[in-house]
């Protein structure tokens, strides 16, 4: 069915009148009837802006303190309620490929969510949806309700809602309470409409009740992901250099032996074994915490660097013997496998600083890209200074 622009609305009362593509519907067929929520239709983005955040309207947003009137990477979330009856004016922005989804829960973790989710349906138009999520799983389509004013726009990947419900926020399917609740944003892909798995979330640190105006901040990660992030730093930015700096250049530095062992293989295997228990026990404490899969690119990440390194040592364990005809081979093998664990490992840590930081300037992001090139310099510098050597024996 093709709409048809520029043609006069019609003001009477139902039936509504509906012009059909003749192409696609011939005299006869049957057009089964449906509900839906009208939107308003037009080529100009939404005007959300954060004025009024605070002394009119709540508001929610990432990076802290962001604008979506003046940037373009601001996530916000504002909610103005009425003074004459039970309406609740909403609006959402933020640059997405597919949706973003504000949630009402009882706790920060997802289940038993009251959502509102302004995405791209199977023909790539915006619309809203109401739904209910009931734990891991794709949140359940529920009717939109008593909604009104719904507008949407998307305009260089920033998708825009704006509406007015008064609907009773509950996060049960049946009882309605009007307790505070936490505030959640999330945005992801979508595929034919259905929404995937959300990419980014944030979620409000207390519960806050949105008849109240204020700005409410982003919850600070619990102590148990700071634990997981502190401990894949130090593997894959200190132990694990460390080691693969040791077993690489300083060989000559670290002579003799010690228990029929070079000093340096013991240094290496030392620190390496720091390395891969430091990833182990990280790895533990991020499923441990979330209880599932998390969706985007940081846990597969971190999924392929805990494979490889825990197999990184056990085939260490068949090594050959140095006089072997095909120890190159193994050698080769062995620094491959650890240059691209270092490699995932470090792009799985920028991801996970890119979950985290809520900061305006992204000074984390900062702060490891400049971690990276210090490192990736001192190793230029050594590999210079030991061809150099080689080159003047």
């Amino acid at each position: 069915m093709a709409p048809q622009h520029f043609v006069t609305a019609q003001q009477s009362p139902a039936p509504f009148f509906v012009t059909a593509d003749r192409s696609s519907f011939k005299e006869g067929d049957e057009i089964t009837g449906g509900e839906a929520q009208l939107l308003t239709c037009n080529g100009q983005p939404l005007s959300i802006s954060s004025a009024g955040c605070g002394s009119s309207k709540v508001c929610f947003r990432k990076p802290l303190n962001c604008d979506p009137g003046v940037s373009p990477d601001c996530y916000f979330l504002s909610a103005m309620t009425s003074t004459r009856d039970t309406a609740i004016h909403l609006e959402m922005t933020g640059p997405s490929d597919g949706y973003i989804a504000i949630g009402f829960s009882d706790d920060q973790m997802m289940g038993n969510d009251n959502i509102f989710i302004c995405g791209r349906d199977s023909n790539g138009i915006i619309q809203l949806q109401h739904a209910y999520s009931t734990g891991r799983r794709r949140p359940d389509i529920i009717p939109l309700g008593n909604v009104s004013d719904v507008k949407s726009s998307m305009k260089d990947d920033i998708i825009s809602c704006s509406f007015t419900t008064r609907n009773p926020i509950s996060t049960q399917r049946l009882v309605r309470s009007s307790s505070p609740y936490y505030l959640m944003f999330a945005h992801g892909p979508t595929s034919n409409g259905e929404i995937g798995h959300h990419t980014s979330t944030f979620i409000s640190d207390t519960k806050m009740d949105i008849s109240r105006p204020q700005v409410i901040t982003n919850a600070i990660q619990p102590p148990i992901i700071k634990a997981h992030g502190a401990l894949m730093l130090i593997a894959w930015m200190t132990t694990g250099s460390l080691g693969m700096i040791t077993a690489r250049y300083l060989k000559g530095v670290a002579k003799g032996k010690e228990c029929w062992q070079d000093v340096w293989f013991q240094a290496h295997v030392f620190l390496m074994t720091l390395t891969v228990a430091a990833t182990i026990i990280a790895f533990i404490l991020s499923f441990s915490h979330v209880r599932g899969w998390s969706g985007g690119a940081h846990p597969v990440l971190g999924c392929v660097v805990m494979i490889l390194a825990f197999f990184q040592p056990i085939v260490a364990m068949f090594r050959c013997g140095s006089q072997h005809r095909w120890l190159f081979l193994f050698n080769w093998s062995h620094a491959l496998n650890a240059v691209a664990i270092k490699v995932l490992a470090v792009a799985a840590i920028f991801t996970g600083l890119s979950l985290i930081d809520s900061s305006e300037d992204k000074w984390l992001l900062k702060v490891m890209g400049g971690f990276v090139g210090w490192e990736a310099t001192l190793y230029i510098l050594l590999d210079v200074h030991m061809r150099c050597k080689r080159s003047g024996e």
